[in-house]
This record gives C-alpha cells, structure tokens and sequence, in this order.
C-alpha cells in the first residue's frame, strides 16, 4: 500500500510542476515551457511592440537560437513611458543598428530566473552587475522581500513585474520600464 501511496504523491507532484508552467501567464496567454522566446512572445498581448521591434531588428533568428537567454522583456506600456515618438523613430530601417543595440541591451546569455538573480545579488553584498548581450551593463538590486529592481546605464529603474517565465532556450522575465544603454 505504501508504494502505491508513494507513487500517487510522485504523480501528483509531476501534474503540479507541469500545470505550474502551463499558468503563466503573459500578455492573457500561456507561456509554455516547450516553446522558445519568440513563439511565446508573439502570443502576448502584453508585448506587441517588443515583438514588432525584434523583427524590425532582425533577432528573430537569434532569439530562436539555443541559448539559454535571459529576456528582460518591456511590455507595450514601458514602451510608451518612452518620450513620444522614439520607437517609431527606432523603427525605422536607417535606425536599425540602433534599435538592435537597445534590444540587445535586455539580454543576458544565461539563465537568469528569480532564486538566480537574488543569490547573485547576494554574493554582490547587495548590487549584482550583469553583462549584457549588446556589450554594456545592468544593476541588480532587491527592492523588497520578492522585487528586483533592473538599472541600466543611464540610470533608469525597471522592475521585474512577472519573474520566471521558462521558456525551452532560456527564460524571460517581464519588465515595466525600457532599459537604455550609454
């Protein structure tokens, strides 16, 4: 009888962990674990002008790749904190180069999910730098019990409004501010 009960915690547990990462939700859609950043991505409401603008910079491709990455990933209302007129200014294909080096910016090779960054943090006594895919750089810092705040070289703060959304190449965690590099 004790195998038995052994067994139906253990399928239990599987069915937990596996409707877990079905619940995330980004943008009213699920994230799945099995698919990679892009073609969860697309599927969000939430990151329509995130999504338009890795097209326009040509880092479908990239971001499909192997990784793992870690995505810090604006959502549409970040974007319009921008001042008006600068993401149809980036948009634009003479300002491509431009456009990808801000993408870029919010990406890290790695795995970065919540338990990740807060150790590193840790092990920082309290500021954890990270280098990013673009070559430049972003802070680290908790800002509460379960927030990390995201500062980048201009001195903006992002907060991380959605940690650990798994993906099959790497992880994306969602951000209320775009993050700018020098």
């Amino acid at each position: 009888m004790r195998s038995f009960s052994s067994a139906l915690v253990l399928s239990a547990l599987a069915l937990t962990a596996t409707v877990s990462f079905a619940d995330v939700m980004v943008g009213g859609q699920s994230m799945l674990p099995g698919k990679d950043i892009i073609d969860n991505a697309v599927n969000s409401a939430d990151h329509t002008t995130l999504v338009a603008a890795v097209k326009a910079a040509d880092l479908v491709n990239t971001l499909k790749g192997k990784g793992p990455f870690t995505v810090f990933a604006p959502t549409n209302a970040a974007f319009q904190k921008l001042p008006p007129g600068t993401v149809e200014t980036l948009l634009k294909p003479e300002n491509k180069p431009s456009l990808s080096k801000v993408l870029t910016y919010h990406v890290v090779a790695g795995k970065y999910d919540f338990m990740t960054m807060a150790q590193e943090i840790k092990q920082h006594k309290g500021v954890a730098e990270l280098d990013t895919v673009s070559g430049g750089k972003v802070k680290l810092m908790m800002n509460g019990k379960h927030n990390i705040s995201i500062m980048d070289e201009s001195g903006h703060t992002a907060n991380i409004s959605t940690y650990d959304v798994v993906q099959s190449n790497g992880v994306i965690n969602v951000i209320d501010t775009v993050l700018l590099p020098k």
